[in-house]
């Protein structure tokens, strides 16, 4: 499991921070570790994301973020990666993704890469994820929520990944926005039911509402 890759249900469902907590707990464990973003839209030559991860991990930027290995592709326009890159008279090859995160692999104990979006964000008119991560098959974690629609949103996501054959190892439950005790219960009581029934394992990581990155440790043993 030396690439972990970090997908979610919705944008803004916080990978960015899953990301960097998961990358800062194996540094804790004495492992190499680097993050990578497999593109970026709304920057102008470095990664927001990245950048988020590094200030978690408590770390600078390194000779991997500066040569662009850990964000292949950065936009300027805030949109789908496949908009963004048209608005440039551009195209991501997903190739060149794989070639920067096989490189990385080289290097690092675990690459934990963060995907775009949710699972079937499209990279160009051709391919999506979703068709990124059936061929590659990297084990997945899927970050999910209690906001509305989200039990909607995780089991479709679920079942697709079963589908495509993509292998899931978790959900990471962000608690913001904070909803009520009654909703998280049972949301989560939901996702374990449809782990178990598409035959993933039933492990769910709590993430709290985040107020202080530097003073968050999450313990992700039960991945490993």
């Amino acid at each position: 499991m030396s690439v972990i890759f970090i997908t979610g249900t919705d944008t803004d469902i916080g990978k960015t921070f899953v990301t960097g907590l998961l990358a800062k707990y194996l540094l804790k464990q004495n492992k190499s570790v680097i993050t990578q973003k497999i593109a970026q839209t709304g920057c102008i030559h470095t990664s927001e994301d990245i950048e988020k991860h590094r200030e978690i991990m408590g770390i600078p930027f390194c000779d991997d973020d500066k040569s662009g290995l850990t964000c292949p592709y950065i936009f300027k326009f805030p949109a789908s990666p496949h908009l963004a890159a048209k608005m440039e008279n551009r195209i991501i090859d997903p190739e060149v993704i794989k070639k920067a995160t096989d490189q990385l692999e080289e290097k690092y104990d675990f690459v934990i890469t963060e995907g775009v979006g949710g699972l079937y964000v499209p990279l160009n008119e051709d391919s999506s994820l979703l068709d990124y991560l059936e061929k590659q098959k990297y084990p997945t974690l899927l970050v999910s929520s209690s906001k509305l629609g989200s039990i909607n949103h995780t089991l479709l996501s679920i079942e697709i990944a079963k589908h495509r054959n993509i292998e899931i190892i978790g959900i990471v439950y962000n608690h913001f926005p904070k909803e009520k005790e009654e909703i998280v219960f049972e949301s989560k009581q939901i996702f374990k039911k449809y782990l178990k029934k598409f035959g993933y394992p039933e492990i769910i990581i709590d993430i709290p509402e985040i107020k202080s990155d530097k003073k968050v440790n999450i313990d992700f043993s039960e991945l490993f």
